[in-house]
């Protein structure tokens, strides 16, 4: 009788280790440290399935795109590329004042295309505190909430996760890193509330972060090579003693500077948008191909090191690359449409270690230890990474 309870209590043991539903850790859309942004505002692209396919020989994991084209997500259906779905902010308004419409649109969007195409996360709005719409401000909160009270009613909480993007435009200033705060008229009413939401689903802050414009806004007073990752006395900063040289680490720093001043100093801060011009219009000299490819290959570079910043050594520095091609139909200056790493035929618009879907002249542009050599770089400033794309401010704001 004691053997046959002994038995029994075993069995329970081994069923209830097996069936019982292990406690899940907040999902990570981001694997790894290196990721693209996937625009399409161009008619002369290459189609979803050869993007897939290019992505793919890039060894390029995690993609970003700013809706949820079905298209899209067919072709990349199958691939195990990591996928983070847009909602626009034009829907933005519907979701918050409608749960049942948001319920339809993560059904439609996310569910029905899981688990072949590897939905990793839904970026709820693009940019919209610190933007010129104030009723998206309001409305911004209840779109996430009532999004990924979708995502938890229909059991995908530990497959999708829920994030917005800001600007740099929520701050009230960057310089030094130290010093960052958000505006005050962003804090309290939408960014605090926001931000507690984020805590308590674990979701990062993410921030679209371009050392690109912010050399722009005032080139007299900022190093171009303190924005594109080469030999530079860089900065210190006063408070913190801590040295940076590079504008995308003091961006990324600024940004946990804010948060921690709001009280949210744990939440990892990612890299949604940065990248550099290779064409720009006249007053945009500092848009050149030769720019363009220092950056970006620094900056994969750096990334490949998996390393933090000067306040947060052991934080990864994780960005998408802003972009894949150039768009054409892209309103604004000229440098708008050519942040692309690759061109509309899928050739490479400049070479930084990826390849194209077919042979191109690019490769007469690769940087080879010659060049190096030639331009003064030493192979351990080469190796130095950034990440950085998005926002406007100047970061030398004195």
């Amino acid at each position: 009788m004691m053997k046959s309870f002994w038995f029994f209590a075993q069995f329970l043991h081994v069923f209830l280790v097996f069936s019982t539903p292990i406690a899940s850790v907040a999902v990570q859309a981001f694997t790894g440290a290196y990721g693209i942004n996937y625009g399409r505002i161009a008619d002369n692209i290459p189609s979803p399935d050869k993007v897939a396919t290019l992505l793919r020989a890039a060894k390029i994991k995690n993609v970003r795109i700013y809706d949820a084209d079905h298209s899209v997500l067919k072709a990349f259906s199958g691939t195990g590329l990591d996928l983070v779905v847009g909602l626009p902010n034009g829907y933005l308004k519907d979701m918050s004042a409608n749960e049942d419409h948001a319920m339809d649109w993560v059904k439609e969007n996310v569910q029905a295309f899981l688990p072949e195409t590897r939905i990793r996360g839904i970026a709820v709005g693009n940019e919209v505190l610190g933007g010129t719409d104030y009723e998206l401000w309001g409305a911004l909160l209840g779109a996430v909430k009532n999004i990924y009270n979708a995502i938890k009613e229909l059991g995908l909480t530990d497959v999708v996760q829920i994030t917005t993007a800001h600007s740099q435009a929520v701050f009230a200033n960057s310089f030094p890193p130290s010093s960052c705060i958000f505006r005050d008229n962003v804090k309290q009413q939408y960014m605090k509330p926001l931000l507690e939401f984020f805590s308590e689903i674990g979701s990062p802050f993410c921030l679209n972060a371009y050392p690109f414009l912010a050399y722009m806004s005032d080139p007299e007073n900022i190093d171009i090579n303190y924005a594109l990752f080469q030999k530079t006395q860089g900065i210190s900063d006063p408070k913190t003693d801590l040295h940076y040289d590079n504008m995308l680490d003091a961006q990324i720093d600024a940004a946990y500077a804010a948060l921690e001043d709001t009280g949210f100093k744990k939440m990892e801060v990612i890299i949604t948008e940065t990248g550099w011009a290779s064409r720009g219009d006249d007053s945009e000299a500092a848009a050149t191909v030769n720019n363009a490819r220092t950056y970006n290959y620094n900056l994969r570079k750096r990334l490949a090191k998996k390393k933090g910043t000067p306040l947060r050594p052991k934080s990864v520095v994780k960005a998408y690359i802003f972009a894949i091609f150039n768009e054409n139909l892209k309103p604004g200056p000229t440098s708008e449409r050519n942040f692309g790493l690759y061109k509309p035929d899928g050739t490479i618009a400049y070479d930084i270690g990826f390849h194209g879907l077919v042979s191109s002249s690019a490769d007469s542009l690769r940087l080879s230890s010659k060049d190096i050599g030639a331009r003064g770089w030493s192979r351990s400033q080469y190796l130095i990474l950034p990440i950085s794309m998005a926002a406007a401010f100047l970061l030398f704001l004195r």
